[in-house]
């Protein structure tokens, strides 16, 4: 815990801004483009939601969407078909059993088309401020296993052993600042091990 409570302070005091790159103004549309997100960059996915959005304002505008004007829409996010198919099942599940609204639970949210935990600590976190679980991607895997907190690659299991390391306070933001490292220092490829500063407390450091 102490040394897991040292690697986020140092994350921290680097990366004091860090949040969730996607860019929206309520929780459907964080869902909406957290779906988009699979496969395809943040920043590719903000380039295509402010048409989607503008066209599709709400969960009743999506679930009555043609899939083929959809597709087109969201076809530069890659597995547009999947996504288009997912986005409609997701905004009409929204409707026919939330009234519409975006619920805030892990459960009626990973019961919706297209929503998996992932998904649904995103939303929980990030448009609810619910500190449920804490968000697994391809950034927190390979963090989490080079910094050796845990050697599991399923992200149900990664997230189920960071867990126990982390204050529940801290898990949304946790997160962050790992996706944060993992974007500018610790790359896939060539991580800029002499630039990282957790390089002295890492088990797999470049030095």
């Amino acid at each position: 815990m102490k040394h897991s409570a040292m690697l986020f302070d140092r994350l921290l005091a680097l990366y004091p801004d860090a949040h969730c790159a996607l860019d929206f103004t309520n929780a459907f549309q964080l869902l909406c483009a957290t779906i988009l997100s699979a496969q395809c960059t943040d920043k590719r996915v903000n380039l295509v939601t402010p048409a989607l959005f503008a066209r599709y304002p709400d969960a009743a505008a999506l679930a009555a969407a043609k899939p083929e004007e959809l597709e087109e829409l969201i076809r530069s996010t890659g597995f547009f078909r999947s996504k288009a198919k997912s986005l409609i099942g997701m905004a009409a599940a929204l409707v026919e059993r939330h009234g519409g609204e975006v619920p805030a639970d892990m459960e009626a949210l990973t019961a919706l088309p297209g929503v998996g935990r992932k998904t649904a600590n995103v939303i929980l976190g990030n448009a609810f401020g619910r500190n449920d679980g804490i968000v697994v991607d391809t950034h927190v895997t390979r963090l989490s296993n080079r910094l050796a907190l845990t050697s599991e690659s399923d992200a149900v299991k990664i997230e189920q052993a960071l867990v126990p390391l982390f204050p529940q306070e801290r898990w949304t933001m946790l997160s962050h600042l790992l996706i944060e490292h993992g974007r500018q220092v610790c790359d896939a490829r060539k991580p800029r091990c002499g630039d990282c500063v957790l390089s002295d407390v890492c088990p797999s450091a470049l030095l």
